[in-house]
């Protein structure tokens, strides 16, 4: 969810442009991030007669858009003003949280070899309190 969000506040704020050209009112060229080739350029690279419109030259022949969808700039930006208090308990969280991911060194376990004692009397049994 969090991500769809930034990807959104990312789209909403980043302005584009669409450069698009048609000939004969048929979509010949469409360049996002620069200027869309017109069909005279294409024609001369094709080197080929056959063209879309009745002739290239006509000036009603091609047309050129360009869609522009400006940035927008008015999200207001929060301020945090740091207190004494927030500071403090700042850094004490962030030192108790660093603390639980040090590593614990190979030290030698000191109960390892501990053996419990032995009981001499059955608790239990002598108080007669069982759990049913």
């Amino acid at each position: 969810m969090s991500f769809f969000l930034a990807v959104t506040i990312l789209f909403t704020t980043t302005s584009f442009t669409v450069d698009m050209h048609f000939c004969c009112n048929q979509l010949v060229d469409m360049a996002f991030f620069g200027k869309a080739r017109t069909c005279t350029v294409m024609a001369q690279e094709k080197d080929d007669n056959s063209k879309h419109c009745t002739s290239i030259q006509e000036k009603d022949c091609c047309d050129s858009q360009t869609l522009v969808k400006p940035g927008d700039d008015s999200f207001k930006k929060s301020t945090v003003i740091l207190e004494v208090e927030t500071l403090a308990f700042l850094s004490t969280f962030i030192d108790s949280f660093i603390d639980l991911f040090e590593l614990l060194e190979n030290s030698e376990l000191t109960f390892q070899a501990y053996r419990p004692p032995l009981l001499s009397f059955d608790i239990i049994i002598l108080n007669e309190t069982f759990l049913i």
